[in-house]
């Protein structure tokens, strides 16, 4: 026989169970409620009805007697029971359920108001009802109530969570009291918002009774709203939307609607439970209307988005659900060509009205106008007109292109190619294959940067690719040979389209950098470019382009569309194939001609180029009657050129492009007289350049009108400065000689004066060159010298040196050597220190070819004092020789004393670095330091070279009767004989 724990009760059995707790049970009611052993508590609870301490000890002993036994008990109830019934699944869970009630029951009549007692009470409730609630370990405390898009976030997190409990339907009576204790607890104590968040924890429940956690849970939020004040109601409605998302439908719908009336910061995360609801039943068109309004508000700075996103990223949202649910959101063509035209006439009669309104006062006074109503808030602000469009109450669908044009493009122009695509794929979703089409054309027409274009253009190669991709696809499918016929010509229309597209996409481009800027005329030419061979346009391109370009916000070379337009019409064309018209090539120049350019040169190129065509066929007068127009000299010269106020044409005449291509001409093809003309009316508006005076004297020359020409070199020299005039003067100076020789000798010498009374020094060398070479060649030698020497006062610095050597040399040539000591003496007072030290040294070899050897060492001496033995070792090698060759004991150790006196004197830090970085740069390291240890001995290195031979020769020797030298043993055995108590004096001794 099985025992009756193993036994499984049925269903009725169960319910059979319950209530336990309604009525509430009592001494008489349940006999087992009170045991021997709480006949003392019942007593002592009689002597002290009013100790809220005994009442609350009482309790606490039993509940913590009924958890002690719970853990003894060892049930053997089948695990479907114990699902079904949960905590109160045992009899001794049960009973201890009763004792309890009933002592809760009995304390809060005498303690009604006391919030502690209930909590206690339906927190045990709960726990025999609910089931054992999850306790989740949380860090730290939340300080403040945070947005409530996080709010949820948390709540969500924080949701009770509970392991088993009563089943809704076989305890129902008990979720009943308990639902009733609830009820009684919120009567005694209705302003505490924890009971209300216990009673409200309740709904979310997995076995709450439906007919509890639908109705009476929402009816309970309701009156939570509004029994709890205004400050707690955030706490409220965070599990109110917590729990409209889990019943989801137009409980959601209802719930959220009513709360982003008073706080819109949830709106986006309800349009997001709009397209992804539970229910699997997405409610498109109120998200669509939602996302626009919140688009529209942020735009004008009403709404900032909790997610941080921006007005145009709320408006790409919306885009997104119109592409996705484009059928239940979007009106279709009709409607919306409909709604377009109401919209185009409601635009047009407000225009109208707005023309005709009467003034607002009459004689000074105000006029009381009608209008239309004005609906203001609490705060008197005036109201949003209405708007259908974001009223997601309204089942009215949405006119996308008037929304799209109205809150895209005309706000947000930089996003063109995203708002333009957006569309087009609406209506593909659609169905609307030639909307899309026209909507991609639009906006490949409009757009104004190459990324918006290329964005459009991808967009549109892609959709007529799959298009056809699809087309063919359903042909190979087809049966019917009527249908594939003609399926198979709409195929060829499209890739037709599609090969247009594709051939047109250069020209499209061009567009859109047209459109950016219409004044581009390199735009405009490449446009012309693309046409190639087709004549027509591109003569409608050229027409286009003359009347679109503003010519004072034109790019560079304007001038160079009418030029090429008129040799479209010269030369036949492009290809050459028609009739040249020159007529209507001369009546673009002319246009041309009346346009205010920018610069004037560009007004200037529009005229040569018209006599240059006049020239390619053969009107050689009429290319010179051109220029005479275009050189027309008014009364005013003295117009500033660079005045950019003046008009361009005003400023022609100052041109010297304009100028320089008449004088050409007339040169090529006019007579000498009207050549001399023209260049002296350059002349006389003192436009000419340097190359002007020079042409012009060449002409002369070359026509053999020599005087004139050195006339105009005249002029040319009294109308520039230096430096300029500086090649004038030289090409001047040189043609004069050329032409005269000698025979004008005094006029040539008072040219040369002219030029060198205002030559900078810097400038006059080759003057003085020229100068002297005359007087060496036609004058006196005398005066030749003279000019050298006058030319070594004025040149600048660095030419001092190089006209000391020429002065020196042809001193030498007239003079003899002799007669060059007084110049170099006097090169050496005025050249600077590095200069001198090589002038010293060519002075030394002067004397020692004049066999002044005492002099020559003087001149030494003198210049060791510019040359640091580390920067300049060539100098001292050149004197050791030299006293090797021509001195004595004591001359010699006097150039080691002065090189040791010179080392100290440059032994200084920034001495020491400047040599170190010149013999860096020389890249003579290394023979420094061979010099410094030749240096430190002096003599002993003198004596390597020369073996043993003697370290000084006499004195009587010089360099123009040098003595034979010994050989090596004799010189050595003599030296010893001679001399055979001789002291070693080293280099370093201080004499």
């Amino acid at each position: 026989m099985p025992s009756v724990a193993s036994k499984i009760p049925s269903a009725d059995e169960l319910k059979a169970l319950f209530p336990l707790t309604l009525p509430i049970p009592t001494p008489d009611t349940t006999p087992d409620l009170i045991t021997p052993k709480d006949f003392y508590r019942e007593e002592n609870l009689l002597r002290n009805p009013q100790s809220f301490q005994a009442w609350w000890s009482a309790i606490h002993t039993a509940r913590e007697s009924y958890a002690a036994e719970i853990k003894l008990e060892r049930s053997d109830l089948p695990e479907s029971s114990v699902a079904l019934l949960g905590p109160l699944a045992t009899p001794l869970a049960r009973i201890s359920f009763q004792r309890l009630t009933y002592l809760y029951e009995s304390a809060l009549v005498h303690f009604p108001n006391s919030f502690k007692m209930w909590k206690s009470y339906l927190i045990m409730r709960m726990s025999f009802v609910l089931g054992k609630q999850v306790v989740k370990k949380r860090a730290g405390g939340r300080k403040k109530f945070p947005e409530m898009k996080d709010a949820l976030v948390d709540e969500r997190e924080d949701l009770e969570q509970w392991e088993g409990g009563l089943n809704g339907i076989i305890g129902w009576e008990e979720w009943k009291s308990l639902i009733a204790t609830f009820e009684r607890a919120l009567m005694w104590v209705p302003n505490l918002p924890r009971l209300w968040l216990m009673y409200l924890s309740i709904f979310f429940h997995p076995m709450c009774p439906p007919i509890v956690s639908y109705t009476h849970a929402r009816h309970t939020f309701d009156r939570a709203l509004r029994t709890l004040p205004p400050s707690l109601h955030s706490r409220i409605w965070v599990r109110y939307l917590l729990w409209a998302e889990s019943r989801g439908g137009p409980t959601l719908v209802a719930v959220y609607r009513r709360y982003i009336s008073v706080d819109p910061s949830v709106t986006e995360n309800f349009t997001h439970l709009l397209l992804h609801p539970i229910d699997g039943k997405a409610r498109p068109l109120e998200a669509a209307k939602l996302l626009l309004s919140l688009a529209r508000k942020a735009a004008k700075g009403e709404y900032q988005s909790p997610e941080g996103k921006s007005p145009y990223q709320l408006l790409g949202d919306w885009i997104d659900v119109v592409e996705k649910f484009s059928d239940e959101v979007g009106l279709d063509v009709e409607e919306t060509l409909q709604s377009n035209a109401a919209v185009a006439e409601a635009d047009a009669k407000e225009t109208e009205t707005e023309a005709e309104a009467a003034p607002a006062s009459v004689d000074g006074k105000l006029i009381r106008m009608a209008g239309p109503a004005v609906a203001v808030d609490a705060d008197g602000k005036a109201l949003p007109p209405y708007d259908e469009d974001t009223d997601f109450k309204s089942p009215r669908k949405l006119n996308i292109e008037q929304i799209i044009h109205k809150d895209g493009f005309a706000v947000y122009k930089d996003q063109a190619g995203r708002l333009w695509t957006g569309l087009a794929t609406y209506w593909i979703k659609r169905g609307e294959f030639d909307r899309a089409k026209e909507t991609f054309e639009k906006g490949l027409d409009s757009v104004l940067t190459i990324r918006d274009f290329t964005q459009i253009f991808d967009a549109y190669a892609e959709f007529g690719e799959s298009l056809i991709s699809a087309m063919m696809e359903s042909l190979a499918d087809e049966e019917d040979e009527a249908e594939a016929a003609e399926t198979e010509k709409e195929l060829d229309v499209r890739m037709k389209e599609f090969e247009e597209l594709m051939d047109r996409r250069p020209f499209l481009i061009n567009g859109v950098l047209i459109r950016r800027n219409p004044n581009d005329v390199q735009e405009w030419e490449k446009l012309v470019a693309l046409h190639g061979d087709d004549d027509e346009k591109v003569a409608k391109t050229y027409t286009k382009a003359l009347e679109t370009v503003n010519p004072r916000k034109a790019t560079a070379n304007l001038h160079r569309l009418y030029v090429n337009f008129a040799k479209f019409y010269e030369e036949g064309g492009i290809t050459g194939q028609a009739e040249p018209d020159l007529d209507s090539a001369r009546k673009i120049l002319e246009k041309g001609t009346k346009i205010n350019f920018k610069t004037v040169e560009d007004l200037a190129e529009i005229w040569c180029e018209w006599a240059e065509l006049e020239i390619r066929h053969d009107n050689y007068d009429e290319a010179i009657r051109v220029m005479q127009r275009a050189a027309a000299i008014p009364k005013n010269t003295k117009i500033n050129y660079h005045d950019h106020s003046l008009s361009a044409q005003t400023r022609l005449f100052k041109s010297l492009k304009l100028w320089s291509f008449y004088v050409d001409l007339e040169e090529s093809i006019g007579t000498v007289e009207t050549t001399k003309m023209v260049y002296d009316k350059i002349l006389d508006l003192r436009i000419a350049n340097a190359q002007i005076i020079v042409n012009y004297a060449a002409f002369l020359e070359e026509n053999k009108y020599y005087e004139e020409s050195f006339k105009v070199y005249d002029r040319g020299v009294e109308l520039f400065t230096f430096p300029i005039s500086f090649e004038i003067w030289n090409i001047y100076l040189a043609k004069f000689v050329k032409r005269y020789s000698g025979s004008k000798l005094e006029r040539a010498r008072d040219l040369f004066e002219q030029a060198l009374e205002k030559c900078p020094p810097k400038s006059c060398k080759p003057i003085f060159l020229m100068y002297a070479k005359l007087e060496e060649d036609y004058g006196l030698a005398k005066r030749a010298m003279s000019i050298y020497d006058r030319a070594t006062q004025v040149v600048a610095d660095e030419d001092r040196f190089e006209m000391f050597t020429i002065y020196i040399a042809k001193a030498t040539a007239n003079y003899g050597l002799p007669a060059t000591r007084p110049i170099y003496e006097r090169a050496l007072e005025v050249l600077p220190d590095r200069q001198t030290a090589e002038m010293c040294l060519r002075f030394a070899a002067l004397e020692r070819k004049l066999g002044e050897i005492d002099r020559a060492r003087a001149i030494y001496a003198h210049a060791s004092q510019f040359c640091d033995p580390r920067v300049n070792p060539q100098f001292w090698s050149e004197w050791n020789a030299f006293e090797y060759e021509t001195g004595s004991e004591d001359t010699f150790r006097e150039m080691l004393r002065i090189k040791r006196s010179v080392q100290a004197q440059f032994n200084t830090e920034a001495s020491y670095i400047a040599a170190q970085t010149m013999a860096a740069q020389q890249g003579s390291r290394q023979a420094d330091n061979n010099a410094t240890e030749e240096a430190s001995d002096a003599m002993a290195a003198a004596e390597r070279e020369a073996g043993s031979a003697p370290s000084f020769v006499a004195a009587k020797q010089t360099a123009l009767h040098p003595q034979p030298q010994p050989d090596a043993a004799a010189s050595a055995t003599a030296t010893t004989a001679a001399n055979a108590d001789e002291i070693h004096i080293s280099d370093e001794e201080d004499l």
